[in-house]
């Protein structure tokens, strides 16, 4: 009797592998050895696996994907968004694109209200300066924060993270409004008490502004000088979707010259390098993409993607497909 080979799945990133037990059970997984495979290694080997798990972390360009010389067969990105695949190149050789939207939901609104909230009461530069000898005035008029009970929340991308976010906001009093290119259902609306505003109305009326929008063309600093000019001084902008979203020079401008008050970041530009000049702002937090980090949700996007992976070679098609 002829034993069959298993199906092999290559992963760029160290991850837990808890959460891949069941994809364990039927494929051959290949995990580095540090905590991530170079390209070079990648495509050097690339041509023996049939399944390629990416992670933002790791550009699957069209080097990569010619590397596969045709046997690769689907893409599962670890994570929602998928700008650090060429879509079209994989489509062009018949790979199919996965990604784990459900898992990333609730962990990347939790670190957008963390993020907000901290930038808002001043919380980590209170943190950094009261650890420095003399580092802070103690006193009833000092460290003066924002309050967010409310106030107006305007959120760019009222899709399934910004309506978590809006679900947090509402729960501490903040009112909704929000910006996306369909307006949603009245029911949706009425459950969230949120208004559909033209970008540049959301932009004069918020006191926060959150970004919740994939990457695209049309997303491409969507943020950029001429909004700031359009936001109140006291505007707190975070961003936890895709840097380039931000015109980060126009941002580093708007925060030296007091434009806005503060920004929130968990994405930059030009990631994973930080322009200089935003550490050197007392008006900025910084996170390293790391809006998903948490245990239960790595393991839970781990258990996503191998279902996108188990279900694609079993020929079903409830898969979180891209292209």
């Amino acid at each position: 009797m002829e034993i069959k080979s298993k199906l092999r799945v290559l992963v760029t990133t160290k991850l837990f592998s808890e959460g891949f037990s069941s994809l364990n059970e039927d494929f051959d997984v290949v995990f580095p050895t540090n905590d991530f495979f170079s390209k070079k290694e990648v495509i050097e080997t690339i041509s023996g696996f049939d399944a390629l798990v990416s992670t933002f972390q790791f550009k699957v360009d069209k080097e990569v994907i010619e590397a596969t010389k045709g046997k690769l067969k689907i893409i599962a990105n670890y994570g929602v968004g998928f700008d650090n695949i060429d879509v079209e190149c994989a489509t062009r050789n018949a790979i199919v694109v996965t990604n784990t939207p459900n898992p990333v939901v609730e962990p990347t609104a939790e670190h957008t209200f963390g993020l907000m909230l901290v930038a808002a009461r001043r919380i980590a530069e209170c943190d950094r300066k009261i650890r420095l000898p003399h580092g802070l005035k103690w006193g009833v008029m000092e460290n003066l924060g924002q309050s967010l009970y409310g106030k107006t929340l305007g959120i760019i991308g009222m899709g399934r993270i910004g309506r978590a976010v809006a679900r947090r906001a509402i729960a501490n009093g903040m009112k909704i409004v929000y910006y996306n290119r369909t307006k949603l259902t009245p029911n949706i609306e009425l459950a969230y008490q949120a208004q559909r505003l033209d970008l540049d109305e959301l932009l004069k009326i918020s006191d926060v502004v959150t970004l919740h929008t994939p990457l695209t063309e049309r997303t491409y600093h969507i943020i950029n000088q001429d909004s700031f000019k359009e936001m109140k001084p006291t505007v707190i902008l975070v961003n936890t979707s895709r840097g380039p979203v931000v015109d980060e020079i126009a941002l580093i401008d708007a925060l030296q010259n007091k434009r806005i008050a503060a920004a929130a970041l968990d994405v930059y530009e030009f990631e994973p390098n930080i322009s200089k000049e935003l550490f050197e702002l007392d008006n900025v937090v910084l996170s390293p993409h790391n809006g998903t980090a948490t245990i239960e949700a790595r393991n839970e996007m781990s258990r996503f993607v191998s279902q996108n992976i188990i279900r694609f070679f079993d020929g079903k098609s409830d898969i979180t497909r891209v292209n």
